[in-house]
């Protein structure tokens, strides 16, 4: 079995680079698009350092189902890519990493959303049930739906 595992998801935009990027880059936008945004409606959500871009960060907690963690974006460039560190606190811990790339395409933007992370203990016993993939892949094509919907 592999060290690491990676999700990854694209769809085509049709919106410019720049606006798509808008959204990512600033966590306050994430409440527009974010598949995980419905969870639980009482989430509590707090921000930390500049309102976008590199050291942005964000917390959450919430039900059962929505857990707890932050996000910090640790590399931005305008208006193509967006790195962010990923700590989940419950409903187990673990960490990952999660780019947002952004390819003009015509009028449009290909993104894609990709999580990589270390086959922890917790996610290996859970990928005899079902793969990471099969996990995240559907609330990242979620996700990216919305964020289309946000944008176009």
């Amino acid at each position: 079995m592999a060290d690491t595992y990676t999700v990854e998801r694209t769809t085509t935009i049709d919106a410019p680079a720049d606006k798509v990027y808008a959204q990512i880059v600033d966590f306050h936008n994430w409440r527009n698009w974010s598949p995980w945004d419905d969870f639980d409606p009482d989430m509590q959500r707090s921000y930390s350092g500049p309102d976008s871009g590199v050291g942005a960060g964000y917390s959450w907690s919430g039900n059962r189902k929505a857990g707890e963690g932050t996000m910090e974006i640790t590399h931005a460039v305008e208006p193509s890519s967006v790195q962010i560190a990923l700590e989940f606190v419950k409903p187990f811990k673990s960490s990952s990493t999660t780019s947002f790339n952004l390819e003009p395409k015509g009028e449009g933007t290909e993104v894609t959303w990709t999580m990589t992370g270390p086959m922890t203990m917790m996610t290996r016993v859970m990928g005899i049930f079902k793969s990471m993939d099969k996990m995240v892949g559907p609330d990242f094509e979620k996700g990216l739906a919305q964020l289309q919907g946000a944008t176009e």
